[in-house]
């Protein structure tokens, strides 16, 4: 059997690949696995480790990570596919696959492949739950939207706060979450946006400053902000679409959309049409003039809220 682990979401596609292998380690021992990685391994070997059968165990998993470099192998895993012993398991590990190649479509015809995407925010909050409470703890519903406005939507992360705050204390609130949770500098920009628009100057401006205090550079920030503004764009232009659809299109987190539609009801579309057309010719300029970036950054952020 060939199973085919793909998606964004790291935390999940390696829980999936530790609980997949445990189960052959606790029945056949460590020599029943083998493990290659695209970057390293050739092609050659790679294939032949999916043909050769099982040594010295009943059975055989075979773990490939990002095979699909090497373009030999995604040409003739079809092929050597025929002859893979029934005592092999194979597990391929490929967090993003390009769905135009004949690759993909044979992975997706003829193996088991489960995507790992990131999980939106409503998701996220009951997997934290639910995470805390069989660790024996408790995550106030106020403590888990604040980790949701500080981490984003990537599950890796959440965990890793969620087991720093449970060594603090089993029981999560918000103020244990303000203490020790840092702001992502992309979930912050959000907020400083959002700041921004709603004409809260002085809270933007804040904003810009804790981050620059967190050694982010003013052209990092601008990139962030472009980021935004091009999810704000997407999200502006998609009509009726539901949340869901305009993240599938556009391969993002049904999370971000569901955060930015609200932003995106309160303007109209030519007002972020200019704020667009300002903030690239703030990157122009900074990149032929020799500006103050700080300086053109503030001007930028009480711009968006005139």
């Amino acid at each position: 059997m060939i199973t085919t682990l793909t998606g964004s979401n790291d935390f999940m596609r390696n829980a999936e690949l530790r609980a997949m292998t445990q189960k052959v380690v606790s029945e056949f021992g460590d020599m029943a696995v083998e493990r290659l990685d695209g970057a390293s391994a050739s092609s050659d070997a790679m294939l032949g480790a999916l043909q050769s059968p099982p040594f010295l165990t009943a059975r055989k998993l075979v773990i490939l990570r990002e095979p699909g470099q090497q373009k030999a192998f995604a040409e003739g895993l079809e092929q050597a596919a025929k002859t893979i012993p029934e005592q092999t398991d194979v597990i391929l590990v490929e967090p993003k696959l390009d769905k135009r190649l004949g690759y993909y479509k044979f992975l997706k015809k003829h193996t088991t492949m489960q995507e790992c995407a990131e999980l939106d925010g409503a998701a996220l909050t009951r997997w934290a739950t639910a995470f805390v409470k069989e660790r024996g703890g408790t995550l106030e519903p106020a403590a888990s939207r604040e980790l949701l406005n500080r981490c984003g939507s990537q599950q890796q992360i959440m965990h890793t706060e969620l087991q720093k705050l449970l060594a603090f204390s089993p029981d999560i609130t918000l103020s244990t979450v303000q203490l020790l949770t840092p702001h992502l500098p992309q979930s912050t920009v959000f907020t400083l946006l959002d700041a921004a628009f709603a004409g809260k100057t002085k809270q933007a401006l804040a904003l810009y400053d804790e981050q620059r205090s967190l050694k982010v550079e003013p052209l990092a920030i601008l990139a962030m902000m472009a980021w935004q503004l091009h999810i704000l764009a997407l999200v502006k232009t998609a009509g009726s679409r539901t949340a869901d659809a305009i993240a599938k299109e556009a391969k993002v987190s049904p999370f971000v959309v569901r955060k930015t539609q609200g932003l995106a009801r309160s303007m109209s579309l030519a007002h972020l049409k200019k704020r667009i057309a300002m903030l690239l010719e703030i990157d122009l300029r900074l990149k032929r003039e020799s500006l103050d970036a700080d300086e053109a950054m503030r001007l930028y952020l009480l711009s968006l809220a005139s």
